[in-house]
């Protein structure tokens, strides 16, 4: 067994960008074992999760185990970090152990290129972004692989951060704007910890694509529940998505159908779904799947050499 610190680079944009969206058409032609992740929860300081997979057109299977604790920054730690397991398909040994802190924000962010690549109004955008922290940045950084950023508009509950975030895309003409300016935009991406709606649907304009990313436990949420009425809305994965994606709290206060979700991502790759004109507003709703862990890690294996470990 080998442990991979990933510390000898990540894996470029591009590249995850493919491995992701081949790993969400496998998942839309029901060709992976995928149980929906398992949360524990630690009070209110944050909770854990573990998300098994089995991608067998990769012939990899495995484990994450990653945490959000959202005041870490103050203890001077990630909010995010997580550990992904490899396991040997043939045997079930543990084949690697991968640091997947970093890859978890960037396979979440080639999540979104890939969806903005496929739902967006066009391919040469205006990119809203409401949050300023790592995901964010992930988020932006992969779409720039994706598609052509004409300029990005970054809202940030703490202006300050919002102004480094802009300082730092300053080659996309980033700009640190209020939040109804950063919705007006062609793709909107929503990377927030947030349990109250933040995007209005009044400040969304017709065939904007949205990146709901933020919501991705029960009780969070980022959208005006009237947004996702308004809009067609695909799902990485609908039980997820119920349980703890953007539209986990509209349905269970009633005021959103889960019979009203348009489709997944993985129908929107292999080409069964997809917006139905210019004009719609569509979303995309993230809350993360076990499968993208394991695309990413497969790259990772393929280029870095790692330490070996004894086992058992």
């Amino acid at each position: 067994m080998k442990y991979y610190p990933v510390h000898s680079g990540y894996p470029p944009y591009a590249g995850v960008n493919s491995a992701v969206e081949a790993a969400f058409a496998e998942h839309g032609r029901g060709d992976v074992q995928m149980p929906p992740k398992v949360y524990v929860t630690f009070d209110k300081s944050g909770d854990f999760r573990t998300m098994p997979a089995y991608l067998p057109a990769l012939g990899i299977a495995g484990v994450k185990i990653v945490n959000v604790h959202p005041h870490n920054r103050a203890r001077g730690l990630p909010t995010v970090m997580a550990l992904t397991v490899i396991i040997d398909v043939e045997t079930g040994a543990p084949r690697a152990i991968i640091n997947a802190t970093e890859l978890t924000a960037m396979r979440t962010g080639a999540a979104g290129a890939v969806a903005a690549r496929y739902l967006a109004p066009r391919q040469s955008v205006t990119l809203g972004v409401v949050g300023a922290g790592r995901q964010a940045e992930a988020l932006v950084e992969a779409t720039a692989a994706a598609l052509t950023i004409e300029e990005i508009r970054v809202w940030s509950r703490t202006e300050k951060s919002a102004e480094a975030f802009a300082a730092r895309y300053s080659d996309y003409d980033a700009l640190s704007v209020p939040i109804e300016r950063a919705c007006d935009c062609d793709v909107l991406t929503t990377t927030t910890p947030s349990t109250e709606p933040l995007v209005m649907a009044d400040w969304v304009h017709e065939g904007t694509h949205i990146n709901a990313i933020g919501a991705d436990a029960p009780g969070k949420q980022e959208l005006d529940p009237l947004l996702l009425l308004e809009a067609e809305v695909f799902v990485d994965d609908p039980g997820q998505a119920i349980h703890s994606g953007e539209v986990n709290v509209p349905i269970s206060t009633g005021h959103y159908d889960p019979g009203r979700i348009a489709g997944t991502l993985g129908e929107v790759v292999t080409g069964k779904k997809g917006r139905s004109s210019p004009d719609a507003i569509t979303v995309f709703d993230s809350t993360g799947l076990a499968i993208q862990d394991l695309a990413i890690a497969a790259l990772v294996l393929r280029e870095d050499d790692g330490y070996e470990l004894p086992f058992p």
